[in-house]
């Protein structure tokens, strides 16, 4: 589930490729040597030579009028400050030691000199092995020209050997304090993507290959669908992911019928009608993350958790959070538990009768569900009867490269920019997430929209993703500092609403899903929120990630789940003693619900005289565009 700091990270999209036509057309051509392809029309390259140069204005135009017109900040200094400070740190520590710093420079000589023989050699017609070479998991190299051709595998080589060495240098700075040496990791990781020469025309074969074959045609459409998504983003590049234009929220995406029976200035109410004869007797309340919107658990009717729910006969309520702006300013974390989960439980038990509810959050959502938990045991108030957490955190210690975000000055810089609008831009939070994974979420999409100009394909996870969220300041800061910078909710010291919270005070069962892949809520720092939880929690870890972990329906039987004893002690020991199951965790999660209570009861009606049905489901709050 986008920027600084909370979910929503997707898994990884399908490889961008062309349309079919433009594959057919160039499939044979590729299938060549780099040697074996030229120029084959000089006046067509030279004609969209002219156009390239075209289009390169209105690149800088879409990128200057903003900034122009004060629209957008001239320099993100705060930004690059943060990053050369952190830098910095790192340089300080091998230039203060010469013997130190001789010694990492003789290493990274010593890889190029192995390299350079190793080159020669292969100039002779020796076999040779590679100095160094990717993960198996890098997809970045894949095109064979980056082997067979010697001068993209030395290219290659050379790049590795330069990006492994910086690595390297911060990982031995031992003299940094480990929050900057986490940020300088990060930093040092997203700087040796961008620099990666597969990002740039003249560096990268199957690029090369492109643009003779097109005559250039590729790098004319390319700078027009770059300088489209720069007035999309307003000077700021928001770059496309998915062809938006097949999808529409309310038409091919969130279908399941319902209605919006609840509405207030942080959220509406979502009831979803009844497929079965009967049903639970305890609803289901489903509290998403406002970080993103909320039909993730809707993508379509193959894809959708809530139709699933209600053909198990639950009846589900969801919420829809509104994309805030000024006039959220100052709604803060209990304005969101008070007119969130609590009036929700108020319009639920006038609709359905029922007192007590099954609740379930995602992500932040089911950090903020945690905290009402905690909340309402302090209260005397039992309207949950039990607690699902997706992919949630409530211990924050190992909260992964997120974290690289927070800290005191940068919160302070975020205060004050947020204290202009009331609320972070949602390109922000889009930016932050998808730096997480660069090379799966930012570079494969520049490549293949603004160097190969071709359209991406469409893909409704990434539309989803794309569909970004604004953050009222009062809540986000709240977050980021509580939980993030000073994990105040599991060391029983978070006060909301002049209450005292205490998670060991929370005696309802939990079933807390971590998946194995997550780069939001990493399963190390799942597992261990479960321990500060008072009752009986049943801990599942999924395959895949933060996404394809919990969405993943049971009639497409991919991935796995594993099953174990209590949560207690060590991760990885837990990990080695668990069982694993093949297919989804959705059924293992159904089992689990009705074992609490299984009474069935007769669907109630859609809303009631308090709470009449406003318009039908998805409701207007998740079509407001950030």
């Amino acid at each position: 589930m986008q920027a600084v700091v909370t979910p929503e990270q997707p898994v990884t999209p399908p490889t961008p490729e062309a349309p079919a036509q433009t594959k057919r057309r160039a499939a044979e051509p590729d299938e060549r040597p780099l040697e074996d392809y030229s120029i084959n029309d000089p006046e067509a390259f030279a004609e969209n030579l002219g156009k390239f140069v075209e289009q390169s204005g209105r690149v800088w135009a879409a990128y200057l009028k903003p900034r122009e017109e004060g629209e957008v900040r001239a320099v993100q200094a705060d930004e690059m400050g943060e990053v050369v400070k952190t830098l910095s740190q790192v340089s300080e520590y091998w230039l203060s030691d010469p013997k130190r710093l001789l010694e990492a420079q003789t290493r990274l000589w010593s890889g190029f000199f192995d390299l350079w023989t190793g080159s020669m050699a292969r100039v002779s017609g020796e076999e040779t092995k590679p100095v160094v070479e990717p993960d198996s998991r890098d997809r970045r190299f894949n095109d064979p020209e980056w082997s067979r051709n010697q001068f993209f595998d030395t290219l290659k080589q050379a790049y590795l050997l330069i990006s492994n060495w910086a690595d390297e240098l911060v990982d031995e700075a031992s003299d940094l304090d480990p929050h900057t040496k986490h940020k300088a990791q990060f930093y040092v990781k997203q700087i040796a993507s961008a620099l990666a020469p597969t990002n740039f025309v003249g560096t990268n074969p199957e690029l090369i290959k492109e643009t003779l074959a097109s005559n250039g045609e590729n790098l004319v459409r390319g700078l027009s669908m770059l300088a489209e998504d720069l007035q999309e983003g307003h000077g700021d590049l928001k770059v496309r992911m998915t062809d938006t234009r097949k999808f529409q929220v309310g038409e091919n995406m969130a279908t399941t019928p319902g209605k919006v029976v609840m509405r207030n200035d942080v959220c509406e109410l979502i009831q979803y009608a009844p497929t079965t004869d009967t049903v639970l007797k305890r609803p289901l309340l489903m509290v998403p993350p406002w970080i993103n919107k909320f039909y993730i658990l809707d993508l379509n009717p193959q894809k959708s958790f809530i139709k699933w729910a209600v053909a198990q006969g639950h009846t589900v309520f969801v919420i829809s959070w509104i994309n805030p702006d000024e006039r959220q300013a100052q709604k803060g974390f209990e304005h969101y538990m008070r007119e969130g989960i609590m009036e929700s439980l108020t319009a639920i038990e006038d609709i359905t009768g029922e007192r007590q509810v099954n609740a379930a959050g995602y992500c932040v959502g089911g950090t903020l569900l945690s905290v009402s938990l905690a909340y309402m045991a302090a209260t005397d108030d039992d309207r949950i009867a039990s607690a699902t957490l997706f992919t949630t955190q409530v211990d924050f210690t190992h909260a992964g490269d997120l974290k690289v975000f927070v800290d005191e000055e940068q919160l302070k810089v975020m205060e004050e920019q947020m204290a202009r609008k009331g609320y972070l831009d949602g390109k922000k939070m889009s930016s932050a997430f998808n730096m997480l994974r660069a090379n799966d979420l930012i570079w494969p999409y520049v490549i293949n929209n603004y160097l190969k100009g071709k359209d991406p394909l469409p893909f409704d996870l990434l539309y989803w993703n794309s569909d970004s969220t604004r953050m009222p300041a009062a809540n986000h800061l709240f977050y980021l500092r509580n939980c993030y910078l000073e994990n105040t909710l599991s060391r029983g010291k978070m006060v909301l609403d002049d209450v005292k919270l205490d998670l060991a005070d929370v005696t309802v069962p939990v079933y807390n899903l971590a998946t194995r892949e997550d780069h939001i809520a990493p399963p190390q720092s799942v597992f261990l929120g479960s321990q500060f939880f008072g009752g009986d929690v049943r801990f599942v870890l999924s395959g895949s990630g933060h996404i394809a972990g919990v969405i993943n329906p049971p009639d497409k039987n991919k991935y796995q789940y594993w099953t174990g004893a209590e949560p207690r002690g060590r991760y990885d020991d837990w990990v080695a003693k668990a069982s694993e199951t093949p297919g989804s965790w959705w059924p293992d999660w159904q089992a689990w619900t009705e074992s609490l209570d299984d009474e069935r009861v007769t669907p109630p009606k859609t809303g009631s005289k308090s709470y009449q049905p406003l318009m039908d489901a998805p409701g207007s709050y998740v079509l407001i565009k950030a």
